[in-house]
């Protein structure tokens, strides 16, 4: 006698602007380690990415934003740094809310999976 199999349903999603592919997982997951740490240097440290890239996503994000998710700040005394714009914050908790309905249907659906 074999073992029923269970089945699963993996979802992966992103955020399409006329331009193609604008926000997902990647994006979301350098936007929230400039939250915490207060530069795209070291966020893209932390993230083992290149500076250069990071900068570039940032870039990409704020032109096709309607307002920019991420603020440089000028350097000064403590040197610059950036942070998220209240755009930058909730493009975050948006991703996260629509990501969540999404796997949660999945999941649903998922129950009746029988092959």
């Amino acid at each position: 006698m074999t073992a029923t199999k269970k089945y699963n349903i993996e979802v992966r999603i992103w955020i399409e602007e006329t331009e193609g592919p604008f926000l997902g997982i990647g994006k979301i997951w350098l936007l929230e380690n400039i939250k915490k740490t207060g530069s795209i240097t070291n966020a893209s440290k932390e993230m083992k990415m290149a500076y250069r890239q990071a900068w570039q996503l940032v870039e990409e994000m704020n032109q096709r934003a309607e307002s920019p998710l991420v603020e440089k700040l000028l350097g000064g005394k403590g040197g610059g740094g950036a942070r998220l714009t209240e755009a930058g914050e909730r493009a975050i908790q948006t991703f996260y809310e629509i990501e969540k309905r999404i796997k949660d249907f999945a999941q649903k659906e998922t129950e009746n999976l029988k092959f």
